[in-house]
């Protein structure tokens, strides 16, 4: 399908480009620019850096449709976490609780209560990820005393 820009989009576009800091909606933009600046999809793909023109199509399409908006922003942003900071502080209080009373607490443990709350499956680095967050860290027995005596001194 081919698609006619009209002058008021090849500013919208530029402008977009100016003001833009993410490397990834820049190549987009540059991409759709040159297209609709009349470069052919091979042609700007090259330019822009994509391999296959077929991408720089569906951007086309995409702006079309959507408006900058489908191209320009970062769709990736942010917080994918499953729980907001505060919900994960509240969850592990109450391992924390049973940890500082003296009982053993496993990454096992807390990954089935954690996956039971979130209501379905998710890895052992997620695990580790929500712990590290919460400034919890593994501690682990020393295997020996510091101030124990030396042999010499309990033969002695």
């Amino acid at each position: 399908m081919e698609y006619v820009f009209s002058k008021e989009e090849i500013i919208e576009l530029e402008t977009a480009r100016r003001v833009n800091k993410d490397k990834r909606a820049e190549q987009r933009l540059h991409a759709v620019l040159l297209r609709a600046q009349g470069k052919a999809c091979k042609e700007a793909a090259q330019a822009a850096g994509y391999k296959n023109w077929k991408s720089v199509s569906e951007l086309v399409g995409k702006y079309k449709r959507n408006g900058i908006a489908a191209i320009a922003g970062n769709h990736y942003g942010g917080n994918r976490r499953n729980l907001s900071l505060e919900e994960e502080r509240k969850f592990i209080d109450g391992f924390k609780a049973k940890a500082e009373k003296g009982e053993l607490v496993t990454v096992k443990q807390i990954k089935i209560a954690y996956c039971k709350l979130i209501g379905h499956q998710c890895g052992r680095g997620q695990i580790y990820r929500v712990l590290e967050r919460q400034q919890w860290r593994k501690v682990v027995p020393r295997k020996e005393h510091p101030n124990k005596a030396s042999e010499e001194e309990i033969e002695a």
